[in-house]
C-alpha cells in the first residue's frame, strides 16, 4: 500500500458540504492500492470520460485502474454542469418571485433575498451527488483508485507517487481547464472562471462577464437575476455566435429584460485595480471607454490538460491548444493509448465524454480482426443545450453547415406562440426548427428555443439515431397540452408540403366523383 502524497485538497468555503464533497472525491486519508500485475486498462483523469471508462471496464471483468490528481467527478461535478445548474435553478426562483404578480401573487416590499443561502443549497446538492463519483464507490465496483499525478514512464507504464502501473491499454481523460484571454492587467487584477465562481458566498454588486458563449450567457443571466449589475462583453455582434441569429435574439431579449447590459463589438484593452474596484478599459466603435466593477467573470477559452503527463515518453502526440491527437477510433499515436473527453475533442460536453468512453471501451478492450467493427466518433449524433432562459438546444447540422457540406435542405420552423401549453405557461417565446434533406423527411438537424428545450431535443436526436423521419413524428400521438407538441407541429408543417398541387387536384376530382 502506498500513502497518497498529494497535498491536502480544499475547496472554498470549507463548510460541512464542501468537506463532505472532498471526503467523497479526494479523501484526505486515502491510501493507494499496491499495483499487482498488468492492468487491462489504466485511465488517467477521473472526470466523466475517465470514470465511465474505468467503471465499465471493471464491470466487464477487466482489471482497471483510475488515477486522479485532484477531484474525482472532474469539471462536471465540481466546477461545471452540477454547480452551474444549481445556481441557475436558484436564479430562476428569484426571477419567478419578481414575475409573480401576473399569477395573482403580490410580493410585499422589503422581501428578503439571500445569495449565501442559494449558494449553500448548491453546495449541499453537489455534495449529495458526489457520492456517485466517490473513490470508495469506484473501489467497491472493482476499480483500483489511485490519488496522485499520473505520468507515463514508457509506452506501457505509468508512475503514480513512485508506484509503477503496467498496462496493456491506457486512456488519457485529463479534460480541459478555463483559459483567460491575454488581456493586459487581467491576471494582476484577478478574475473568476467556472473554477472559482461557485465558491462565492457574497453577491458581487457589479459584475463584468467576458464572452457571450454558453457559459458567459448562463452566468450573466443568473447573476442579473440575483440582482447583480451585469455587463456582458462580446467581440461579435450578438450572443451565442454558434447558434442561429433569431434563436440567440430571443435569449438576448430575455436577458435584457433580466437587466443584463450588452457591450457588443468591443475589445477589452486592459484591466487595472483601483482600490477595491476592477476597471476595464475597452474599445467600442473606435472610442475608448472604461467600466468599474467588483468582479470579472471570464467565460471564454478552454485549454487541454496535456502538461506533466509524460506523453512524449509514451509516444503520444499532442498540441498545447487542441489537445491529444486521436483518430476516429480515439487511438493516439501510440496505438495502445487512447484518449476521450475534453482533452482531445472539440465538442466539450459531459454527455459526449460519456459517449466517447463507450467508444474507448469497445476499441481498447475488444479489438477486432482485420480492423472491422470498430466504434468511431464519426457516427456520433451530438445534441447540446445552453441553459439560459429560454434554453437553446440543438442537434445535428445547422442550415449553413448543411450547405457547406453540399447537402440541400428544406427548413421548417414552428413558433411557440402558437402552442397552447407554452401560452398558458407564459413561456411562448421560442420555436422548433428542423432541417430535412430536400424532398425527403430525413432529419439532418434541429434547433429548439423553449423554457425546457434541453429536455425536448432528445425526440429529434432519437429520430436521427434511429433513422426515423418526420413522417414518424407526425404519426406519433403527443399528449395535449404540452410544450413538446411544438415538435409534432413543426413535423406537420413538413407534411403539409407533401400535399402538392397535383395531388390536391387529383383528390378534388376523386371526392367530386364520390359525392
Amino acid at each position: 500500500m502506498h500513502d497518497h502524497q498529494n497535498e491536502f485538497v480544499t475547496m472554498a468555503p470549507m463548510d460541512e458540504f464542501n468537506r463532505q464533497l472532498i471526503d467523497n472525491v479526494h479523501p484526505p486519508s486515502w491510501i493507494n492500492p499496491t499495483p499487482k500485475g498488468r492492468y487491462n486498462i489504466v485511465v488517467i483523469g477521473a472526470g466523466t470520460a475517465g470514470l465511465v471508462t474505468a467503471v465499465v471496464a471493471a464491470g466487464l471483468g477487466a482489471k482497471a485502474a483510475l488515477i486522479e490528481r485532484h477531484l474525482m467527478g472532474g469539471d462536471c461535478l465540481n466546477v461545471g454542469c452540477v454547480p452551474s445548474k444549481g445556481v441557475i435553478r436558484a436564479s430562476r426562483a428569484w426571477s419567478a418571485v419578481n414575475r409573480s404578480a401576473a399569477f395573482g401573487v403580490t410580493v410585499p416590499d422589503g422581501v428578503k433575498t439571500d445569495f449565501e443561502t442559494a449558494m449553500a443549497r448548491m453546495r449541499k446538492l453537489r455534495a449529495r451527488l458526489s457520492l456517485v463519483d466517490s473513490a470508495h464507490r469506484f473501489t467497491s465496483l472493482g476499480v483500483d483508485v489511485f490519488m496522485g499525478a499520473g505520468r507515463f514512464t514508457g509506452k506501457h507504464t505509468i508512475d503514480v507517487d513512485g508506484a509503477t502501473l503496467e498496462f496493456a491499454k491506457a486512456a488519457v481523460c485529463t479534460g480541459a481547464r478555463a483559459a483567460a484571454p491575454p488581456i493586459h492587467g487581467l491576471e494582476a487584477a484577478g478574475y473568476l472562471t467556472n473554477e472559482t465562481v461557485f465558491s462565492l458566498t457574497q453577491l458581487p454588486r457589479r459584475l463584468a462577464v467576458i464572452g457571450a458563449g454558453p457559459i458567459g450567457c448562463e452566468m450573466a443571466q443568473a447573476f442579473a437575476r440575483f440582482d447583480s449589475r451585469v455587463s456582458l462583453f462580446e467581440q461579435t455582434g450578438h450572443i451565442l455566435p454558434r447558434e442561429d441569429a433569431d434563436a440567440a435574439e430571443i435569449v438576448q431579449t430575455q436577458m435584457t429584460t433580466d437587466g443584463v447590459t450588452f457591450i457588443f463589438d468591443s475589445q477589452i484593452a486592459s484591466v487595472e485595480s483601483r482600490g477595491q474596484e476592477k476597471v476595464l478599459h475597452y474599445n467600442y466603435r473606435g472610442e475608448q471607454h472604461e467600466l468599474a466593477v467588483d468582479e470579472i467573470f471570464v467565460g471564454v477559452g478552454r485549454a487541454p490538460n496535456v502538461e506533466g503527463l509524460g506523453l512524449e515518453t509514451a509516444g503520444v502526440e499532442y498540441d498545447a491548444r487542441i489537445g491529444v491527437k486521436v483518430n476516429s477510433r480515439l487511438q493516439t499515436t501510440n496505438p495502445d493509448v487512447y484518449a476521450a473527453g475534453d482533452v482531445c475533442f472539440p465538442f466539450k460536453f459531459t454527455h459526449v465524454a460519456d459517449a466517447m468512453a463507450q467508444i474507448v471501451i469497445q476499441n481498447a478492450l475488444f479489438p477486432h480482426p482485420l480492423g472491422l467493427g470498430y466504434a468511431k466518433t464519426d457516427s456520433l449524433i451530438i445534441p447540446w443545450a445552453t441553459y439560459t432562459d429560454p434554453e437553446i438546444a440543438h442537434v445535428g447540422l445547422y442550415e449553413a453547415e448543411a450547405k457547406n457540406k453540399g447537402i440541400e435542405v428544406d427548413t421548417f420552423t414552428f413558433k411557440l406562440d402558437e402552442v397552447d401549453r407554452a401560452i398558458l405557461d407564459g413561456e411562448d417565446h421560442g420555436f422548433a426548427r428542423v432541417h430535412v434533406k430536400k424532398g425527403t423527411d430525413v432529419i439532418v438537424g434541429a434547433t429548439i428555443v423553449a423554457a425546457h428545450a434541453g429536455d425536448m431535443i432528445s425526440e429529434f436526436t432519437l429520430a436521427m439515431k434511429g433513422g426515423l423521419g418526420l413522417g414518424t413524428i407526425t404519426g406519433t400521438i403527443h399528449p395535449y397540452p404540452t410544450q413538446a407538441e411544438v415538435i409534432k407541429k413543426v413535423a406537420n408543417a413538413w407534411r403539409k408540403t407533401t400535399l402538392t398541387e397535383s395531388k390536391k387536384r387529383f383528390l378534388k376530382k376523386l371526392f367530386a366523383w364520390r359525392r
